[in-house]
């Protein structure tokens, strides 16, 4: 072992739902057990799949592949839109299984989550990990359901827990730490570790760093000025070695939302209420987090090669991309603000079908109630109004009161869960 590796006691689990939305689905119809499966987010032969079951993987159907590619491989794949009630309720049950192991625990996608050992009770601290591992496995089973399985990595870090946890699916069981670390990384390849990518992959290939282990025997001084060039040179030399550098919150930056048109025969008219629909989403993802906004972004795809015209938007490279943003002097939160805007930068948006739109509240800040008490009665009315109008969506469902104008929309506009992130959850 070298001396600067983490020789501590592997205390950080990182537990990992397999192909989660596929097999809550096969948990609630037993029917689909042991059969390809593929959850969509919209139920067309052109919809990209984002998940799929292990039988369709065996098959060769892959995330991102259309329905319609996939059931070529797999022609009993068995296609099912996405039922977020059903991921939701699975979530807050892993969440409160986790806590029973540790205040300090964290749900860092819809399907995976880590636990810090080391701010348990002693009398859990010092439990075998593996034991413990093998218990949440049992409890995810009887707790929620017979087909639920999971693979648990172990470490003394969050990044080798997760890279504990990507071994040996489905139902895999793994601990990393400075006894065996040479010997795991001497495994994979450089994409296998979290993070590295495409990019990151060239850059560490240019300078000769062709494996994981490679990467691991690589001093902090050339990662740091001559592969990453900043700090992150200094992190992963760290985060290679088992010493965590991960453990970090990071401020919500911007809330958005994106929608994939459901025909190419709407109008602007429709696309607008379409907009109008992601607005009002946005406006109550932004309040649930408590912060308010001053600027509003949108985005439109073109169908075919349009090119850019005397417009204030901006163009893609390949001239189906327009965006265009505002930036307001001062902070605002309720729907009626933020579409004020979007309508405005939508109304510049060039001729031609488009196929997809987007809108994104950016330069956040968390002093909404300061904000009001500069600007008198009507900030405040206005304030009011919003609150109670979410406080009546949040206890009799989703948009119970929402636009007039955004009336029917949300028969196509459906609120989807995304893999990467659980703030909204």
């Amino acid at each position: 072992m070298r001396e600067d590796y983490n020789p501590t006691r592997p205390l950080v689990m990182h537990i990992d739902l397999n192909s989660c939305f596929a097999t809550v689905e096969q948990q609630a119809r037993p029917m689909l057990r042991d059969r390809p499966v593929a959850i969509l987010n919209r139920r067309t032969e052109h919809t990209m799949i984002i998940t799929c079951s292990y039988e369709a993987k065996a098959m060769g159907v892959r995330l991102g592949m259309s329905f319609k590619e996939a059931k070529r491989l797999c022609p009993q794949l068995v296609g099912l839109e996405s039922d977020p009630p059903k991921y939701r309720y699975v979530y807050h049950k892993l969440m409160e299984i986790m806590r029973d192991y540790s205040p300090s625990f964290t749900m860092k996608s819809i399907d995976e989550g880590v636990i810090d050992f080391a701010q348990s009770s002693a009398a859990i601290r010092d439990r075998d990990m593996v034991e413990v591992a093998q218990e949440i496995k049992h409890r995810l089973r009887t707790e929620i359901g017979c087909a639920m399985r999971c693979n648990i990595g172990i470490a003394p870090n969050r990044f080798l827990a997760k890279t504990a946890a990507g071994l040996n699916k489905p139902d895999g069981l793994n601990v990393i730490d400075h006894t065996n670390l040479r010997e795991v990384l001497g495994r994979l390849k450089l994409q296998d570790l979290t993070g590295i990518a495409s990019r990151n992959e060239h850059r560490l290939t240019q300078v000769g760093i062709m494996t994981p282990l490679q990467f691991l025997d690589a001093d902090a001084y050339s990662l740091r000025t001559v592969v990453f060039k900043s700090i992150c040179g200094d992190q992963w030399h760290q985060r290679l070695r088992g010493w965590e550098v991960d453990d970090v919150v990071y401020d919500l930056k911007t809330c958005g939302r994106q929608y994939v048109l459901e025909s190419r025969q709407l109008t602007r008219a429709q696309v607008s209420q379409r907009l109008h629909h992601l607005v009002e989403s946005v406006g109550s993802k932004l309040r649930s987090q408590q912060k308010c906004a001053r600027g509003v972004g949108i985005y439109v795809r073109l169908y075919g090669d349009a090119e850019g015209s005397a417009s204030n938007g901006r163009w893609g490279r390949k001239g189906n991309y327009w965006h265009e943003k505002y930036l307001a002097p001062l902070p605002f939160y309720s729907d009626a603000a933020i579409w004020a805007i979007a309508r405005r930068l939508f109304a510049h948006v060039p001729p031609g079908g488009i196929r997809e739109i987007g809108v994104h509240c950016y330069h956040l800040t968390d002093d909404m109630g300061n904000q009001l008490s500069l600007f008198g009665n009507e900030l405040v009315r206005e304030q009011q109004v919003t609150t109670a109008l979410d406080e009546i969506n949040q206890r009799y469902g989703n948009r119970t009161i929402h636009s007039a104008d955004t009336l029917g929309t949300g028969v196509y506009v459906k609120q989807k869960i995304p893999f990467g992130s659980t703030r909204y959850l």
